[in-house]
């Protein structure tokens, strides 16, 4: 069946001249997936819905490993929940769809992946990767622009920071700072990863352009999961005098790093957006007893942060994943999204056994978890895609890693 949708889909692009016999209609879906989250419109879910019944048919054999097990667990307690504690609101009803719609297609591709030979795949994704952001880069540039680049050096606060994104002038990626900061970093460490993949080397120039994109957003959230895992990389990648050199660049930087881009004179401020995640994390530990085994439900955190917590700024979660989990699912959906996430990363230590790229790829996607995501966001069911993709390729020997310019 597989087969016959190719052909006709290649028929009709032969109809207007173009030739893309060498490439399955699953992958160009794969790649027009990735390219979707960043859409201002919300195509993606269908987009996604799309995919997975291209992989579907395009894998020769379904096979149900632990962590989608797991992962099944999750997305049922959260639909028992989200049916018990249902009221008219549009962003739960939008959110369990989000959340079935992700984890479906998480399913589908990475068993879809695990099948096939992806190095065609790796190169069609990488031109996918380049037009994702150069628009990203235009989108940030007409944000700037509007404001004379007076925010170029850096802003002082996370409010100053938000005054850049201008919902009239946007028209690519997200309107949120954090979320479109967060999505950078999770489409741009893979786009980062592919020329070690493919060649064995570094591209000291891919990191430039995902750090200064990171760096324009305004968001600290991609610097910090950024310096994580390129930090890794570069440390594992290079010899001793090497590893000198990027601890003292690093000492020299750090005072910028913490003035301009982590904003540490801020964290604690009660309009600063690490500060009020302090403040929603210290009404959860203050108020654990009052919070059901069994979660509050689906999409409930709200009430409890404006019942607890000392303000509340209208966020939808609490700003962690694990926290999120309990608070609104219990233990239920904390254990089977932790065992999830354990048996997922044990799934892909087994299938290659790339240790070091491993440990480098989930620290990062760990790191934003703890102060951002809510579990089932399309970023991190594209992450997980995508770094399994990427370290499922081949073994890579870092000790042959070279640093290049491109």
């Amino acid at each position: 069946m597989a087969e016959n949708l190719d052909k006709r889909f290649y028929d009709n692009f032969r109809t207007f001249g173009f030739d893309v016999s060498a490439i399955r209609l699953s992958e160009i879906l794969f790649c027009f997936s990735v390219l979707s989250v960043f859409i201002p419109y919300k195509v993606y879910p269908l987009v996604f819905l799309v995919s997975a019944l291209a992989f579907y048919f395009d894998t020769s054999k379904l096979s149900f490993p632990k962590w989608s097990v797991f992962l099944s667990v999750f997305a049922g307690y959260a639909l028992i929940s989200f049916i018990v504690t249902f009221e008219e609101q549009n962003s739960q009803m939008t959110n369990i769809i989000k959340l079935l719609v992700n984890f479906v297609y998480l399913y589908f591709a990475v068993i879809w992946l695990g099948q096939r030979d992806n190095n065609r795949l790796i190169k069609s994704l990488d031109i996918i990767l380049h037009l994702i952001f150069i628009l990203v880069f235009l989108q940030l540039l007409l944000y700037h622009q509007a404001l004379d680049f007076r925010l170029v050096g850096g802003s002082s606060s996370s409010g100053q920071a938000s005054m850049l994104y201008n919902k009239g002038l946007y028209f690519w990626g997200l309107e949120d700072k954090n979320m479109f900061g967060a999505r950078i970093a999770m489409i741009g460490f893979p786009y980062i990863l592919i020329p070690l993949i493919q060649k064995n080397k570094v591209s000291i120039i891919r990191i430039v352009i995902v750090f200064g994109l990171g760096y324009l957003s305004l968001s600290r959230t991609p610097i910090v999961a950024l310096l994580i895992g390129c930090g890794y990389l570069l440390w594992i990648s290079t010899n001793k005098w090497m590893r000198i050199g990027m601890v003292v660049f690093a000492i020299a930087a750090l005072p910028f790093v913490l003035e301009k881009v982590i904003r540490v004179d801020q964290l604690t401020a009660s309009n600063d957006g690490m500060g009020i995640r302090l403040v929603y994390w210290k009404s959860f530990f203050q108020h654990f007893r009052e919070i059901p085994v069994l979660g509050v439900g689906f999409e409930k955190a709200p009430g409890f942060l404006k019942e607890y917590s000392d303000f509340y700024r209208g966020e939808p979660h609490i700003h962690n994943t694990f926290l999120t989990a309990y608070l609104e699912m219990g233990i239920i959906g904390l254990i089977s999204y932790g065992l999830f996430l354990y048996y997922f990363m044990q799934t892909c230590v087994r299938n290659v056994a790339n240790t070091h790229f491993w440990i480098m790829v989930f620290l990062p996607l760990l790191a934003i978890m703890m102060i951002l995501y809510s579990g089932y966001d399309n970023d991190i069911v594209l992450y997980l895609s995508l770094i399994f993709l990427l370290g499922s390729h081949h073994t890579i020997n870092f000790k042959e890693t070279k640093l290049s310019l491109i």
